[in-house]
């Protein structure tokens, strides 16, 4: 077992992890000191518009990623005078900077990424969708929102240090059997899902923790704070 510590949760996964990463893109910007919490003891990947927050705060990357056509030129000219490593693509390609920056992480690691929120919503499906759908363990996480990802034949522990004011299931997969979730208003047991008919939001947690497991398919839980 191999516990994700996030400010407002703790998720409680079914395997062990080598790494966590953090990764910042060009999203919503994180609260100072949301970002702060979630760099300590992670290795920090900026991805593009993600690199002036690493800028703002002083705090230096593992590497920069990203065809920097949303990046102010001045913050990757800091990245540059700090001799963090940079690589760059061209604007003209077949991957997005996110699923680029995931390729380098092997699948054993776990990502979280920041600044992924409240910015474009093509930008957002992208992300979730890629985050869903690879090998690499992720989460999407801001101090309003996160997602994360349940997998056939996996169950989770989300323990709760900041009560959510709302948790929905939104299914990646086309179907999503076998879905149980314990300990909010709603509780589900053996349920299936449908992507094209995402009717399980707006659940409420009831209790501290919550257990939550899935046996075909690939969910995505969605907190709202």
């Amino acid at each position: 077992m191999n516990k994700i510590k996030l400010p407002q949760c703790e998720i409680i996964y079914p395997a062990q992890i080598m790494r966590e990463f953090l990764f910042v893109a060009g999203g919503h910007r994180p609260e100072e000191k949301f970002f702060k919490k979630l760099s300590v003891g992670r290795k920090l990947f900026a991805i593009d518009k993600g690199i002036e927050i690493c800028r703002d705060l002083n705090i230096f990357p593992e590497i920069l990623i990203g065809d920097f056509d949303s990046a102010e030129s001045s913050a990757v000219n800091w990245a540059e005078k700090n001799k963090i490593p940079i690589e760059r693509h061209p604007v003209d390609k077949d991957f997005t900077d996110t699923q680029l920056a995931l390729n380098l992480i092997d699948e054993e690691n776990f990502v979280i990424l920041t600044g992924i929120f409240g910015g474009r919503f093509d930008h957002l499906y992208s992300n979730i969708f890629t985050c869903g759908n690879s090998k690499v363990k992720c989460c999407l996480a801001d101090e309003k929102e996160i997602i994360f990802f349940v997998k056939s034949g996996e169950n989770f522990t989300v323990k709760f240090l900041k009560k959510p004011y709302a948790l929905s299931l939104l299914p990646i997969t086309e179907i999503v059997e076998g879905v149980t979730i314990k300990n909010v208003h709603w509780e589900l047991e053996n349920a299936t899902l449908k992507q094209n008919f995402p009717n399980a939001v707006s659940n409420r947690v009831e209790n501290e923790e919550i257990k939550i497991s899935v046996s075909n398919g690939t969910l995505a839980v969605y907190t709202f704070y």
